[in-house]
């Protein structure tokens, strides 16, 4: 118990940093800028409960979840106790890459969502420079390199196998994850240099999915072709039953 206590302490803090406020403040402008468009009725976010993402939202009902205050709702990701088909929105930022079972998470998340319901989701990405400092340093224990980093294609597969259609996505912190504000300055060039030249190296991914239900439609016979056949049978029959008994009056006279 007091080691996972100290694994969000080391959550909490890592985003308090320089690097970890370089992160997020470009998830929160993301998350602003995509979640204005969306509408609905109930919001979620998973995770990183001190940050509101839902901030720019316009839905009405937003909750907060995770396994610790100062989340609105504690629970496991792995089990949602929310109903069924009744979530419009669910962001799960980074955490895919600290969950034992990600893809029980994404099923939760793929059932409480109403059909055409949008999830968006963040995670680290491998094949990049914050790829190289996670095989570096994964086994310091540290947050955030402690993860398992999920690559962006497996992630795009996992979400089709589940019904949920990737609409939009982007890249972003293309600077390498260096710990000096000086630093990371100087390699401010990189993001715009990234998204034209090194469209797929950028530190963190962001994926926004819809949840699509294909309906089944009954394919049933025209009842006025089908009324208009019988009518047609019962011409005939009407027509070769006369022809007889005319041939019969004839015959006896």
């Amino acid at each position: 118990m007091s080691n996972r206590i100290e694994r969000r302490r080391d959550a909490r803090l890592w985003f308090e940093t320089t690097l970890g406020g370089y992160v997020l403040a470009r998830e929160q402008a993301y998350f602003d800028e995509t979640v204005s468009d969306i509408f609905g009725f109930n919001a979620l976010q998973l995770g990183l409960p001190q940050h509101d993402l839902l901030r720019a939202s316009r839905i009405p009902l937003r909750l907060t979840l995770d396994a610790h205050p100062p989340a609105r709702l504690i629970t496991h990701f792995n089990h949602l106790p929310i109903a069924s088909q009744s979530v419009d929105l669910a962001l799960i930022p980074h955490v895919l890459e600290f969950s034992a079972n990600p893809h029980q998470v994404l099923r939760e998340v793929e059932r409480v969502l109403m059909p055409e319901g949008h999830v968006i989701l963040t995670g680290f990405n491998p094949l990049s420079w914050w790829g190289v400092g996670h095989l570096i340093k994964r086994r310091c224990g540290d947050y955030p390199w402690r993860g398992n980093f999920i690559a962006l294609p497996r992630v795009k597969d996992w979400l089709a196998l589940l019904g949920l259609e990737v609409v939009a996505g982007r890249l972003s912190c293309y600077a390498p994850p260096l710990q000096s504000a000086q630093w990371l300055e100087r390699f401010q060039f990189m993001e715009a240099a990234g998204d034209r030249w090194w469209p797929l190296g950028g530190g963190v991914y962001f994926l926004l999915a819809k949840k699509r239900v294909h309906s089944m439609r009954l394919i049933m016979p025209s009842w006025k072709e089908r009324l208009a056949a019988q009518g047609r049978i019962a011409s005939a029959a009407q027509k070769e039953l006369t022809q007889r008994n005319s041939k019969k009056e004839t015959e006896l006279v």
